[in-house]
C-alpha cells in the first residue's frame, strides 16, 4: 500500500497542536529521558515506541474508564484507547525532530457487532514512512517497532470489510478527536467511535 500525505509539507509533521501537545513540559522531559543514552534518532524513535507501548496500558485492557485524548495527558495519567497512545507517541517523536503521522485503519469488533476505525502513527526514515502500532501488545497482538516490514496489532481482512487507509495525517482526524473530546468515558466513547473515515 503507497502511503499518501494529506499535506505535501513535511513540516506540518513536526508540529504542535491541542492533541499532539509537544511543547508541554512533561512530553519535553519524557522525551528529554528516553532520548538519554540512545545512539541516533533511529535508536530513540525505538525507545519512545517502547515506552508508549509497554508503559502505558491500552485503558480497554486495564479497565480503565477514563477517556484521554491529549498526549500530555495520556502521559500523566498513563492511560488511553489506541487514538491517544498514537498521540503519545507522535508527541515523543516530534519533540525530537522526528516527522510522525497518525494514520488509520478499519477494523471488525471482536464480536462480528460492526466496525471501528483503529489508530497507528507513522514515522518518517531514510525517506519513507513506515507505519507504528503503540496499541499494547496482549495475547493474540505482537505489534513491534520495525523499519524493515510492518509488524502491526492487526493486518485488515477485506473480507471483513476491513481496510487500511493510506492517508497520513498531520493531526488527528476531525471525527477521532471529536470522538475522544466528547465522551465523559470510555464505554461512552465505545458507542461513539467511528466506524469509518
Amino acid at each position: 500500500m503507497e502511503l499518501i500525505q494529506n499535506t505535501a509539507d513535511l513540516s506540518a509533521y513536526l508540529a504542535d497542536d491541542e492533541a499532539i501537545d509537544h511543547h508541554h513540559p512533561l512530553v519535553r522531559e519524557t522525551a528529554s529521558r528516553l532520548a538519554e543514552g540512545v545512539a541516533d534518532s533511529y535508536a530513540y524513535a525505538r525507545a519512545a515506541f517502547a515506552f508508549v507501548r509497554d508503559t502505558i496500558p491500552h485503558s480497554a485492557d486495564a479497565g480503565d474508564l477514563r477517556v484521554t485524548w491529549r498526549a500530555s495527558d495520556v502521559l500523566e495519567l498513563r492511560t488511553g484507547i489506541c487514538y491517544a497512545k498514537a498521540h503519545a507517541l507522535a508527541a515523543l517523536l516530534r519533540a525530537e525532530g522526528i516527522p510522525t503521522a497518525l494514520c488509520y485503519q478499519r477494523l471488525a469488533h471482536d464480536d462480528g457487532s460492526g466496525h471501528a476505525v483503529h489508530g497507528l502513527v507513522a514515522v518518517r526514515f531514510h525517506g519513507a514512512w513506515h507505519r507504528q502500532d503503540p496499541r499494547g501488545n496482549k495475547p493474540g497482538v505482537d505489534a513491534r517497532f520495525s523499519l524493515g516490514g510492518e509488524r502491526l496489532a492487526w493486518i485488515p481482512d477485506p473480507a471483513a470489510g476491513e481496510t487500511d487507509y493510506p492517508m497520513l495525517y498531520a493531526a488527528p482526524h476531525p471525527r477521532v478527536l471529536d470522538a475522544l473530546k466528547t465522551a465523559p468515558d470510555r464505554p461512552s466513547l465505545w458507542r461513539t467511535l467511528p466506524d469509518a473515515l
